[in-house]
């Protein structure tokens, strides 16, 4: 079976008080989450759930190292999920609120993109010219 992309959403979001890598990196996740509707997985192809679903994130923080993976990625409410980090997104200088973060300054922006595959039967229309599902999913199927 193959996968092939479904959805690309792209979300963005900063972190105002306090340089956190992993909380710039989930609101952002959590922003392209919440603009996404996949209702064409289960209305055009037909699945009663979300089975054979991925769903991809790249965020993009000023220091990868900093980020929390397993949050980031516990923002992902369907499928099976993966992550790349990598260097991007910005450091900007913002204001010092010591009850949030005393001696920090900067704010931090992330940036995100979903890619939601999906798997497919690859199937088309048939020799006869009888049509063959093209999106359904075989996952689970018995």
């Amino acid at each position: 079976m193959a996968r092939k992309r479904f959805a690309i959403e792209l979300g963005y979001a900063a972190d105002l008080h306090g340089e956190d890598m992993t909380k710039a990196a989930t609101r952002a996740v959590r922003d392209a989450v919440s603009r996404v509707c996949l209702c064409g997985i289960m209305e055009i192809c037909g699945r009663d759930r979300f089975q054979g679903v991925y769903v991809h994130a790249d965020v993009a923080v000023p220091d990868p190292d900093g980020v929390d993976r397993d949050a980031v990625l516990a923002c992902i409410p369907i499928g099976e999920t993966s992550l790349t980090l990598t260097t991007g997104g910005m450091r900007v200088p913002g204001i010092e609120a010591p009850c949030f973060a005393p001696g920090v300054s900067n704010i931090v922006v992330a940036c995100a993109a979903l890619t939601v595959l999906i798997e497919t039967d690859m199937a088309g229309m048939g020799a006869d010219g009888s049509e063959q599902r093209a999106c359904g999913c075989l996952a689970g199927a018995e």
